[in-house]
């Protein structure tokens, strides 16, 4: 297992009575809120597989008082390669600072493929808080920690290059996907997800998602966590390994989803399914 990037408690880990503290957002103005807690990674701004449009519903859809933004959220790597940024990236942008003026606590925690903002993990800009990890109390008062998960992929530690290789090969099987569902859309049939399928079926492939789960588990367990929340490998999932909680955003390129508490402790695992946001997995903590 690969050592985790490891900062003090007191700078990078903030509990939810800090964020009260430091007036992150007032507790009179809780209950405006449908939602507690929203969570969401691998956006993957500045590529075109990114479903920004959907995002933004989403976004809308979920109001919460608290969003984690779970890494990913700005693909670096792909902006330096070969740009991509219509107008809906910007308005995601554009959306959650709004949000973060209206009283949303808004904390990026970034991923590999928005590594340059770790630099930042001490600062707030327009409002929204970086953090290298952050340890978040759930409202049944499980603690949580909240990480993107990359330092548990050991080809992100030793071989970044074959993760960029990786990266340019996610980008072809998503215009073939693009493909095939604009001929599945004429036949009348719902979206299908080419990567979707290939996790599922390929055994090295689920070899590796079962490897990342144990090892964050673990390492939440270690850590004396309840919970943990992360990204990274784009299968988003609620489970309990271990007496730990396991809970993954999934992603905004495939199955465009995000995670959803609600104020009496209930998760969501919600996903865009067949034309509208449906359930996936709900558990009550």
């Amino acid at each position: 297992m690969c050592e985790l990037l490891t900062t003090s408690q007191s700078k990078n880990a903030e509990t939810f009575a800090d964020i009260e503290a430091n007036n992150c957002f007032k507790p009179t103005q809780a209950f405006d809120f449908k939602y507690r807690t929203i969570w969401i990674s691998d956006v993957h701004l500045g590529t075109k597989s990114c479903k920004a449009d959907l995002l933004l519903q989403f976004l809308k859809t979920y109001e919460s008082q608290t969003i984690f933004l779970v890494g990913d959220i700005i693909d670096f790597w792909r902006l330096r390669a070969k740009p991509h940024w219509p107008q809906s990236h910007n308005t995601v942008i554009q959306k959650l600072l709004r949000k973060s003026r209206h009283g949303v606590a808004i904390h990026y925690i970034p991923g590999n493929h928005d590594d340059f903002l770790r630099q930042f993990s001490t600062f707030q800009m327009g409002g929204i808080h970086f953090h290298l990890e952050y340890e978040y109390v759930l409202a049944n008062g499980m603690r949580c920690w909240i990480t993107h998960g990359d330092q548990m992929d050991s080809l992100v530690q030793t071989a970044e290059w074959l993760c960029r290789f990786g990266s340019f090969a996610y980008e072809c099987s998503q215009w073939i996907n693009g493909i095939t569902n604009w001929g599945r859309r004429l036949l009348g049939l719902p979206y299908w997800s080419l990567s979707g399928y290939l996790k599922n079926k390929v055994k090295n492939a689920a070899n590796f998602i079962q490897r990342f789960e144990t090892a964050l588990v673990e390492t939440a367990k270690a850590k004396n966590f309840n919970a943990v929340v992360c990204g990274h490998i784009h299968h988003g999932n609620i489970k309990q390994v271990n007496n730990i909680w396991y809970l993954n955003c999934s992603d905004w390129c495939d199955s465009m989803g995000g995670l959803v508490e609600h104020w009496d402790g209930t998760i969501e695992l919600i996903q865009w399914r067949n034309g509208q946001w449906q359930t996936i997995k709900r558990v009550e903590l």
